[in-house]
């Protein structure tokens, strides 16, 4: 597989390139040249297997070309040593539970599967690695925890101060070592501009030896291919009609769901699920791009204005509107909608949900007054321990904090505080 720029201004590289370049020269992100469909007897045989036989499957489809298969079996059970189960709710409403890895957030897929990715790259006569990124709540511990002690690499997070859980950032501030935890005095769209711009510098980039964690890099986009077919693998028909809500910030999740539909899994439709940061739903509705500052709400990881995966879905789609709507539905919800959902999903079923995943959930209801019958997958992106403040109220009780958050809790901080310009950056990049 090769890879190619979105701005068309790069010459396509192979996988090693784009993992570690992470941004393409030419500014743009890295999608893969052709997703090669399988065979519908191919998907069929998917039906069933574990996470851990999917995901080797799917990443030998994927990577063939550049790694044997003896050494992509000992990334995945490295990378991939948790559950993800799928929970049903009732007999056509199942959740895909995302949050049993080290950081109990989905990310920890991509992260882990990127981390033992670069890992097996690296050469013990090269200088470290600097990987960075720009989180608005769950990337940060993800890319923390993955890289955490991993030889020849040193992480550096960018974060909104003030603007993340005090666990989530718990998660990413209290590890040291190789994780340096930056707060940033602005928005995750600060952040995430410092991180594009540090890495559009071709200089900076190769003094620092500089590549990205956040889902720009396709080495952490690409994994989250897998648990899609891993969700159908376990459906109970899996000739359903199957629409899968995406709770939706930056959208790599979606990009890397909407990969798994070209590689041939049998889903109907996506939603586009978001909060008041609802620039994708708008552009379903309008056909009409147009990104702005990022609104705080109480899906905080999803506050981001000026989603990077967009270009990602855009090329998919060869630039049109229309042919993006027959994949995907956009839905946007509100702060009360999202803590009525938690509310009512709790009394109903007697399971709670984080307030990413309750925005999930609204989007596959209002994507069923359109598909009533259809069979709907809710992809449930954190744990709700991690968002107490929001959950317990809504739901009238204590949220139960799993032994591995509560243990954070003794461990100091660990921050350096910078003002959202280039050369802050740069300096803290290049001194260490």
């Amino acid at each position: 597989m090769r890879f190619v720029s979105t701005s068309g201004g790069a010459p396509p590289v192979d996988l090693r390139t784009a993992l570690f370049e992470g941004l393409a020269p030419d500014g743009g992100l890295y999608v893969p040249e052709t997703l090669e469909l399988l065979r519908d007897d191919t998907v069929s045989r998917l039906y069933g297997t574990t996470l851990q036989e999917t995901a080797l499957f799917l990443a030998w489809h994927l990577m063939a070309d550049e790694l044997d298969v003896d050494r992509l079996e000992g990334i995945v059970t490295r990378a991939l040593d948790f559950p993800i189960p799928l929970r049903q709710l009732d007999d056509r409403t199942y959740v895909l539970e995302l949050f049993h890895g080290p950081t109990l957030a989905f990310k920890d897929v991509g992260a882990r599967f990127m981390a033992q990715l670069m890992a097996s790259y690296h050469d013990d006569d090269e200088s470290p690695i600097t990987v960075l990124t720009a989180t608005s709540g769950d990337t940060g511990g993800a890319v923390a925890d993955a890289f955490h002690q991993v030889p020849g690499t040193r992480v550096v997070v960018l974060y909104p101060e003030g603007q993340v859980s005090s666990l989530q950032e718990r998660q990413f501030t209290t590890l040291g070592d190789n994780v340096a935890a930056v707060a940033v005095a602005g928005t995750f769209d600060d952040c995430q501009r410092l991180a594009k711009a540090a890495l559009a510098d071709g200089e900076l980039r190769s003094r620092a030896r500089l590549t990205s964690a956040n889902s720009i890099n396709v080495g952490r986009l690409l994994p989250q291919i897998f648990y899609y077919f891993h969700a159908w693998a376990q459906l109970p028909d899996p000739a359903a009609d199957i629409v899968v809500s995406v709770p939706s910030g930056n959208f790599g999740n979606l990009t890397a769901g909407l990969m798994a539909k070209r590689l041939g899994l049998p889903v109907a439709r996506f939603v586009a699920a978001t909060n008041a940061n609802d620039v994708v739903p708008e552009y379903l509705d309008r056909g009409e791009f147009r990104p702005r500052p990022s609104i705080r709400t109480l899906s905080t990881a999803m506050d981001v204005g000026n989603p990077s995966n967009f270009v990602r879905m855009d090329a998919l789609f060869g630039g049109s509107p229309a042919k993006m709507r027959e994949a995907v539905v956009g839905s946007s919800h509100s702060d009360e909608a999202t803590g009525d959902a938690i509310a009512r999903v709790s009394r109903q079923y007697d399971y709670v949900l984080d307030p990413h995943s309750a925005v999930g959930y609204l989007g596959l209801e209002q994507a069923r007054v359109r598909r009533p019958g259809c069979v709907g997958v809710i992809l449930a992106t954190a744990h709700p321990a991690k968002f107490a403040t929001t959950v317990e109220p809504a739901i009238g009780g204590a949220v139960e904090v799993p032994d591995r958050l509560a243990r954070l809790l003794d461990r100091e901080p660990r921050v350096t505080r910078m003002e959202p310009d280039d050369e802050s950056l740069r300096s803290l990049l290049l001194t260490g």
